[in-house]
């Protein structure tokens, strides 16, 4: 069965490939294609032995594109014909009736004939423009329906597709997702590969996808981790949780903080991802330079997506974090966020500048990725008029606007929206419609805050995760 994430190969040198290959497995890689008949035929199969090997410790099918033959000799799981390659007969005869032959195809006609013929699957491309081939034909998101209506065997979308592409592909109706430089050129493989990973987990049943929270402990129940368990089990996900300090605090203010030593707030992270692991993982109060390096470090290892919120100023104004600890977060977590949620002053203390404008907004969101954030979404609710927040998506800028509401209820906002947006990275959602959703999500919450204590109050999680749910229904 062929469905997941498909990479295609590049043309980068042996040791090169192999290693960006490895980093895609990790990322959740689950087909390789191995395009190879530009080299010279020793070279290409000690390549592909090198890549069954991988292939077979993560459990992955390894593909070999046009050279049955060589599919053959090092015992492929099978092989993918052009349309002006050898016939499906002719590579089942070299090859077998137990491994797989997939086919490209343009239209529906041939991916019919592909199926008649006895292929195990269809690609059909180019869905988007692309560069990385000449005289592609472009087909489109209609034609990739209409393929899937017509044949019965698995179907590839491939051709130009970025994540928010697959997204759509998937809706209608891919069953895997073939890319290269969307992953291969990747500076990130393995975060490249589970960006596009994770988009399979849309369907899953309840609870759908794992979210880890690290972050500390409001008694009050409106911020830090609680807020995070309510946010991730009230959208449908499964949350885990490492605390990382405990504090004694209500609506009107910090009471007193007892923190969480290193080496626990390690053991716990190990606890959990060891046996339940995480689709994403959502940081927010870390307190000093020790627990930072060392939450940092094994995002690192195990190549997680992590939403980062930098927990650094109260709402009172003073500090939450020591120098160490700030010095870490932009050195050690920073290069490791794959969405970092700064307010503005977060964004001051990091960057030197302090915002005023959408245009000052950006340059501080740009000067961020230059740190090593790969996106950044910069909350502009301390600016006055709507409440506009400005995405970094790569190079791409968004910005998103929302109502205000006249309420003091606002406790656990930042903690709520980074919770929530990486619950929606964990159910399937390319990030701009999880930052999106999560953004609709907090706002519902502050809309229908009730008082609860004597100051600054919580939003409401559960009236906003039923409006949430409500609003989707009629959309589906």
């Amino acid at each position: 069965m062929i469905s997941g994430l498909y990479l295609i190969t590049d043309d980068s040198q042996e040791e090169r490939l192999l290693k960006k290959v490895e980093a895609a497995l990790t990322g959740g890689t689950k087909i390789v294609q191995y395009r190879a008949k530009d080299i010279r035929p020793d070279e290409r199969r000690q390549i592909a032995e090198g890549l069954k090997a991988l292939c077979q410790r993560y459990e992955a099918k390894l593909i070999i594109n046009d050279l049955p033959e060589l599919a053959h000799e090092i015992d492929a799981d099978g092989v993918h014909l052009g349309q002006d390659d050898m016939s499906i007969v002719q590579a089942r005869q070299i090859l077998g009736h137990k491994k797989m032959i997939g086919v490209s195809t343009h239209s529906v006609d041939e991916a019919l004939k592909a199926e008649s013929h006895g292929a195990d699957y269809v690609a059909i491309g180019s869905i988007f423009p692309t560069n990385s081939k000449e005289n592609t034909t472009l087909v489109g998101l209609k034609t990739l329906n209409k393929v899937r209506k017509a044949v019965r065997i698995p179907v590839v979308a491939i051709g130009g597709i970025t994540p928010d592409g697959a997204f759509e592909a998937l809706n209608n109706g891919a069953d895997a997702i073939a890319v290269m430089s969307g992953v291969m050129t990747d500076t990130d493989p393995a975060r490249a590969a589970k960006e596009y990973s994770l988009l399979f987990n849309r369907n899953n049943p309840a609870p759908n996808g794992k979210v880890l929270t690290v972050a500390g402990s409001d008694s009050s129940g409106g911020a830090g981790i609680q807020a995070d368990i309510k946010t991730i089990t009230l959208l449908g996900s499964y949350a885990s949780s490492v605390l990382t300090a405990l504090t004694a605090q209500n609506t009107l203010g910090v009471n007193d903080t007892y923190m969480v030593h290193t080496d626990f707030v390690v053991k716990q992270m190990e606890a959990v991802l060891d046996d339940i692991g995480a689709d994403t993982i959502k940081t927010g109060m870390l307190s000093w330079g020790g627990i930072v390096s060392r939450v940092a470090k094994t995002i690192e290892e195990r190549s997680l997506l992590a939403v980062v919120d930098p927990v650094m100023i109260a709402k009172g104004g003073e500090s939450l974090l020591d120098k160490e600890a700030h010095d870490s977060l932009i050195s050690r977590l920073l290069p490791q966020s794959y969405l970092l949620t700064p307010n503005l002053p977060e964004v001051e203390v990091m960057t030197g500048i302090e915002p005023r404008t959408i245009e000052e907004m950006i340059e501080a969101g740009r000067n961020l990725q230059e740190l090593g954030a790969r996106n950044v979404l910069i909350k502009g609710g301390h600016l006055n008029g709507d409440a506009t927040d400005i995405l970094l998506l790569g190079d791409e800028e968004h910005q998103l606007t929302g109502p205000r509401f006249d309420t003091i209820n606002t406790h656990g906002t930042g903690c709520t929206l980074s919770a929530a947006i990486a619950t929606f990275l964990a159910q399937g959602y390319p990030l701009k419609r999880a930052v999106e959703r999560g953004k609709r999500f907090v706002s519902l919450a502050i809309e229908h805050s009730v008082q609860i204590g004597r100051g600054h109050g919580p939003v409401n999680h559960i009236q906003a995760a039923m409006l949430l749910l409500h609003e989707q229904a009629s959309i589906d």
